[in-house]
């Protein structure tokens, strides 16, 4: 693992990539304030790891978000890595949803790294190091049938991070904004009762492929990493073929 340093700050981290985060930062002896609303998952997280903290947060409230950055600052150091991985995944042809449920998930996928990003950040800048590890998505590149809401979060999270990385490319903070497409974890939970036809039958990518990418993006200095084998040619195919490439999901869809 490429940090070196001695304090993180992981949202999400009741389950998923969140909570695997925390994991191996902990097992390499990081002492990781892990932050989520869902605290039973908290409390699994820190079932066997002393060296995670539970902070109940809600990462759309950017007062508490703010306090809580004041309390692991305080309590444990300064923060030396941010992994915003907190993320819902609402599912479903786009007019058939709740407008409020597709706002509730800009506000927690987008607004929140906003917020943990901008209580964070500045701190690390101003050090001259740190890491700041956004989770995006294939997704956020490449919209599909009835993952509208889930994809326009995402592609916000990618405009944002990366604008944000070269405006501060010289501070000596590393960025990565990880892009993979479908991944393992508990999250797919909540796309099983509103995903697309086939969704079922698309391979899952391992988690640790996930961060193993990360780590490798940190070392070598490279913003975007797209974990997976295929994963980079669809990326490119979404750029220069996007026609050809949404032919191929309509035609999933029939």
């Amino acid at each position: 693992m490429g940090f070196h340093g001695s304090v993180a700050l992981v949202t999400g981290a009741g389950s998923g990539m969140g909570q695997l985060s925390a994991w191996r930062l902990g097992a390499a002896g990081v002492r990781v304030a892990a932050l989520d609303v869902d605290e039973e998952g908290l409390a699994r997280t820190t079932r066997h790891a002393p060296m995670i903290t539970a902070i109940p947060c809600d990462v759309t409230d950017a007062e508490r978000v703010t306090d809580v950055v004041a309390e692991v600052t305080a309590s444990l150091g300064a923060i030396d890595r941010v992994v915003n991985a907190a993320a819902i995944a609402p599912t479903g042809p786009l007019l058939e949803q709740d407008p409020e449920r597709i706002r509730r998930a800009m506000a927690v996928n987008y607004g929140g790294l906003v917020n943990v990003t901008l209580a964070t950040l500045p701190a690390m800048v101003e050090r001259g190091s740190g890491d700041l590890v956004q989770f995006g998505s294939l997704a956020g590149w490449l919209p599909s049938p009835e993952f509208g809401a889930y994809s326009a979060t995402k592609a916000a999270v990618v405009s944002f991070s990366e604008t944000l990385f070269h405006e501060n490319r010289d501070s000596g903070v590393r960025f990565v904004c990880v892009c993979p497409p479908v991944v393992d974890t508990p999250l797919l939970a909540q796309v099983a009762d509103g995903g697309p036809k086939g969704f079922d039958q698309v391979p899952r990518l391992a988690p640790e492929v996930v961060l193993d990418a990360i780590e490798a993006a940190l070392d070598e200095g490279r913003f975007f990493v797209f974990p997976g084998r295929g994963t980079p040619t669809i990326w490119r195919a979404r750029r220069f073929v996007p026609d050809a490439l949404w032919k191929r999901i309509d035609a999933m869809q029939r």
